[in-house]
């Protein structure tokens, strides 16, 4: 099967892991040897509940026997859809009180960004300095990674940038601004935290100017950083916020929320604002309401800052030079880069799923599912602290 997945399979990256899954459950994944791998990354964030959550797959088997889809976004009534916007709508903050429905994240920002412009009537988008919001076109052009984004320029135009917790830079949001789109917590950069009420000093200029606050919580949603949303760590309610990852529990699938009457403005003048065949999918609809039932009927956000406890706790090393993140999305920031590959490298060889962040080259990715157990964590912090062991008492022979 690998050799097939590199000839047929189109790939990101010209060395890929290419572990050979044969099934998935809970908190590991079965390579087709039979080796159970514990899992760290829950799929860059997006397992929320785990592989093959049986609230989830239940969910997907019973609206499979009803029907699959049946016509694009916005037609027609369907039951899950219906009842995953309204359970969104009952756990967002006033006014995020309408959701539309699509298949990605990235998607999910290519619309806010969209809205922003219809609302305001004005261009300019302001993103932060080494943000990742996807890689769409127009999600590419909030990112000023030139590495990353030169191959594929001319991008969207009227993008500016400030540096992420810098308040100085607030001055640059003015009133040709239609949207300022940031990260809740800034993943690829590093997981890095906003300080000191950065969040609501954002908002407040962009009320200032009549701007609008985008929040990216596609990492941060669903339950990873110890709320539901992660903006409500820091008390601030944007003005749209874009959804993804944790909330398909393991499906594609992506949303952006805001007032019922900013997204109205996308039904009309023109009609079709934005418009998707497959946002809304009855089956995806189904697995993400089961998500998000599962993570609001039990105390599993509550779960995760205990968790983040343990983690903490048991991940102390000298080539460890910090923690950071929140809940259940943390990054170990390691000596080097090489210290970090050589960690994630490892990790796999001793059946433990680690990977990397897309900036900080020193981080190793902690975004287990919510769902692990207290021993399934103290069973990876202890392999990660034997490589990191090994790695020194290497170095020190060497030297």
């Amino acid at each position: 099967m690998k050799e097939d997945f590199i000839k047929y399979q189109a790939q990101t990256t010209p060395h890929p892991l290419a572990l050979e899954v044969s099934h998935a459950k809970g908190s590991y994944i079965v390579t087709t040897d039979g080796k159970e791998h514990l899992d760290f990354v829950a799929g860059v964030s997006a397992c929320s509940l785990g592989h093959s959550h049986p609230r989830v797959v239940n969910s997907i088997k019973k609206q499979a026997e009803k029907y699959l889809h049946v016509m694009v976004y916005g037609e027609y009534a369907q039951k899950p859809a219906v009842e995953l916007t309204r359970l969104l709508a009952e756990h967002l903050p006033d006014p995020l009180n309408k959701t539309y429905l699509v298949n990605s994240g990235t998607e999910a920002i290519e619309g806010a960004m969209k809205l922003a412009r219809r609302a305001t009537g004005r261009s300019q988008i302001i993103a932060a300095k080494s943000a990742y919001h996807g890689n769409t076109m127009g999600s590419l052009s909030l990112m000023d990674y030139e590495e990353r984004v030169k191959p594929f320029r001319p991008l969207i135009g009227n993008i500016s940038f400030i540096a992420f917790n810098k308040e100085e830079d607030l001055q640059k949001i003015t009133s040709e601004t239609a949207g300022v789109i940031l990260e809740t917590i800034q993943g690829g950069a590093g997981f890095i935290m906003p300080v000191n009420d950065y969040l609501k000093k954002v908002k407040e200029r962009c009320q200032e100017v009549g701007a609008l606050l985008i929040l990216d919580e596609i990492q941060p949603g669903f339950g990873r950083t110890g709320k539901l949303f992660g903006f409500e760590n820091f008390k601030v309610v944007p003005d749209i916020v874009a959804l993804g990852k944790g909330m398909g529990g393991g499906l594609p699938i992506g949303a952006f929320s805001a007032s019922e009457e900013l997204m109205d403005l996308l039904m009309d003048n023109p009609k079709l604002g934005h418009i998707t065949t497959f946002g809304g999918n009855p089956l995806i609809a189904s697995a993400a309401l089961a998500t998000l039932r599962e993570i609001t009927d039990t105390d599993l956000i509550q779960q995760g800052l205990e968790k983040e406890k343990l983690f903490r706790k048991h991940l102390q090393h000298p080539l460890i030079e910090e923690i950071r993140g929140k809940g259940l999305m943390l990054a170990l920031i390691l000596k080097s880069a090489e210290i970090a590959d050589k960690v994630v490298l490892r990790a796999k060889e001793k059946q433990l799923i680690l990977f990397w962040l897309l900036f900080e080259k020193r981080a190793v990715r902690l975004t287990p599912p919510l769902t692990i157990s207290n021993e399934e964590i103290l069973k990876g912090c202890g392999i990660i602290v034997d490589i990191l062991c090994e790695i020194e008492n290497n170095d020190r022979d060497v030297n």
